[in-house]
């Protein structure tokens, strides 16, 4: 069987690492499985999959993923495949129009995962979702919320929506060390206080609010942001605005989170909305409490394990992570509760999952 990923880049984000991280498990499983990326520039994340030597990798360049030329540069690619697996928008609409035009009989997989997007809002664009979901064999749902919002938005019927969860490799979370902390930064402590949040600067995160959150905690409760992107000056500019200049330290994109994970005393994730984050079940699985901003995406995941506080309220958000450094045995309760819940995510139940929809839509 011969499967073809296609995805916008292998930049930062969610799906990007989860294609990092599941390709070598596929290979190793007798799937012959490449991936295909719209735009090719030499990111962190693609660097380690051209490492790995588990794959094929196209590129079809260097420039916006939004330029429907693209569609052009696919077609050939749908010869050579039997299945393909498509992520994120504009990728999923270009391998549609793609197919479209060039006459292709692939099968074709989606995988949605986010909760919101700008088109759920838009007539136009629910329209051209209609049709354009309908050229998906399957549309991979990474929660029962998607499920719902994208049958009510394409009318798809429930068998085209099988839900399948994320996953994270516990194995790698599980044997990461932490990493010291003046090796991290020459000014950080071992009697400082470290949380931490991986996320991208985008739009749909909510550092702003954990920033904000340090107005109300002790001095030597410090801050590590992990990741890059576009609100990132936003953010700079917010720690210099309250003078927090001293506890927050931006660490940009880190191939290391493992590590810097069990390096924390407290891992955070404020955000407006997910899908199924990878990264609130890597911080659940790190033997570390985990507090989350009680939204779609994270709700579902966070509830009964986790730590959850109301979207954008950074007192709330002080409160929660003062009563945990406060109260050891509320501490490890929720610890405890955190490991037992990302058990449930390993990445090879995600892996075995779809292999078996592959194997169903090869034979159909």
């Amino acid at each position: 069987m011969k499967i073809l990923q296609i995805i916008n880049s292998l930049a930062t984000g969610g799906a990007e690492k989860l294609l990092l991280e599941t390709l070598p498990l596929y290979k190793e499983k007798g799937l012959q499985m490449d991936v295909l990326v719209l735009n090719g520039t030499n990111h962190p994340f693609l660097q380690a999959l051209k490492e790995l030597n588990c794959c094929t990798i196209y590129s079809l360049g260097a420039h916006s993923v939004y330029n429907p030329l693209y569609i052009i540069k696919i077609i050939p690619y749908l010869k050579k495949y039997e299945l393909i697996h498509v992520h994120l928008f504009p990728a999923q609409y270009w391998v549609v129009f793609a197919k479209a035009i060039g006459f292709s009989k692939v099968k074709l997989i989606f995988t949605e995962h986010n909760s919101s997007n700008r088109r759920l809002t838009n007539r136009l664009f629910r329209i051209i979702d209609r049709m354009v979901y309908r050229f998906y064999q399957q549309v991979v749902c990474i929660s029962s919320e998607i499920q719902s919002i994208i049958h009510l938005h394409t009318d798809a019927p429930i068998v085209k929506l099988p839900i399948i969860k994320n996953g994270v490799n516990l194995s790698a979370i599980k044997q990461a060390k932490a990493i010291e902390r003046n090796q991290i930064d020459k000014n950080l402590t071992e009697l400082d206080t470290i949380i931490i949040q991986v996320a991208g600067f985008r739009e749909q995160k909510d550092q702003a609010t954990l920033i904000r959150s340090l107005t109300h905690l002790p001095s030597e409760v410090k801050l590590l942001l992990v990741g890059e992107g576009a609100v990132k000056n936003e953010c700079e500019s917010l720690v210099q605005s309250l003078g927090l200049q001293e506890r927050i330290l931006f660490l940009g994109l880190r191939m290391d989170v493992p590590q810097l994970l069990k390096s924390a005393d407290v891992i955070v994730l404020s955000s407006k909305y997910e899908g199924l984050s990878l990264s609130s079940i890597e911080g659940m699985a790190s033997e570390r409490p985990f507090v989350a901003s009680d939204v779609p995406g994270l709700s579902e995941v966070v509830k009964g394990a986790g730590v959850l506080f109301p979207v954008g309220d950074e007192i709330a958000l002080a409160r929660e992570i003062s009563k945990l450094l406060k109260d050891s045995d509320y501490f490890e309760a929720v610890v405890t509760a955190c490991l037992e819940r990302a058990a449930a995510y390993d990445i090879t139940i995600m892996v075995d999952k779809h292999i078996d929809l592959y194997k169903r839509l090869a034979k159909s």
